[in-house]
């Protein structure tokens, strides 16, 4: 059965959409069939960090309106096989389309894939309503941060009173320095205030910014990075292997710092 996995935050610019783009590759790569689904009506930014803008034709809008077919409207990745992306359309808002019409679009996907991930559009009003609509899992995605975890956490409450009841937690842009230096919160922080399962922390690094400003998620990549690293191995996980999770903090650990922990503990 297809796996219908919606992937949200609730507060924006916490990298949902680059963790979305990055893990579809890393989930096709495994021989999955995999198809993106762009929820952010109006404000479409997943075309644009696949580096596939030049090449969407119709939109989800124009299947919808009967202007064509699904299929026509899929941008296939020529890079990696198996992994399509249904566009949202740049120029109409999020009332554009309804719950009734995106579970329809995701049913006839969830069809021909093996995985649909929906990319869901910040906050929690009618685009976030549209995304959750066909979604039976959840990735959450926040950054170590009070607010985005407390918005995270409003968010987790609204899944779960719509019958969502697997929802995994990645933390993203962790900065083990800071971590260290207690000036940003924990994994272990996150983890409690959220309660519910770890898949992955994927680290703070300049060449995650860099790749999605080519078009390139890191996960494309042959020699992967520390993140795409990381990113892969949460497609491992969502695909059932028991992965340990890699210790960030190892190469920002000194004596003074386990001292500091020993007296706090």
């Amino acid at each position: 059965m297809s796996r219908i996995i919606v992937v949200t935050s609730g507060k924006g610019g916490v990298g949902k959409t680059t963790v979305t783009a990055n893990l579809g590759v890393a989930i096709a790569k495994l021989g999955r069939k995999v198809a993106l689904v762009d929820a952010d009506f109006g404000l479409r930014n997943l075309d644009l960090l696949l580096g596939l803008e030049n090449r969407v034709v119709y939109t989800a809008i124009e299947v919808l309106a009967g202007q064509c077919r699904l299929d026509q409207a899929l941008v296939r990745d020529k890079r990696q096989d198996g992994l399509v992306l249904l566009p949202a359309a740049q120029t109409r808002n999020k009332e554009a389309v309804s719950r009734d019409q995106m579970k329809k679009l995701i049913t006839l996907l969830a069809e021909k894939y093996d995985y649909v991930l929906i990319d869901s559009p910040a906050g929690i009003e009618m685009g976030f309503q549209n995304a959750i609509a066909a979604a039976s899992e959840s990735l959450i995605v926040t950054t170590p941060e009070i607010a985005a975890v407390r918005d995270a956490d409003r968010v987790v409450g609204l899944l779960e009173a719509q019958g969502i009841k697997r929802i995994n937690l990645i933390v993203n842009r962790l900065k083990p320095a800071m971590v260290q230096a207690d000036q940003m919160m924990s994994v272990q922080d996150v983890q409690e205030i959220l309660a519910i399962p770890l898949i992955g922390v994927v680290p703070d690094d300049e060449r995650v910014i860099v790749s999605s400003n080519r078009g390139e998620p890191l996960a494309f990549s042959e020699n992967l990075s520390l993140p795409g690293i990381t990113i892969q191995n949460i497609a491992r996980r969502l695909e059932g292997d028991r992965i340990p999770f890699l210790d960030l903090m190892a190469e920002h650990d000194n004596l003074i710092n386990r001292i500091r922990r020993m007296f706090r503990s």
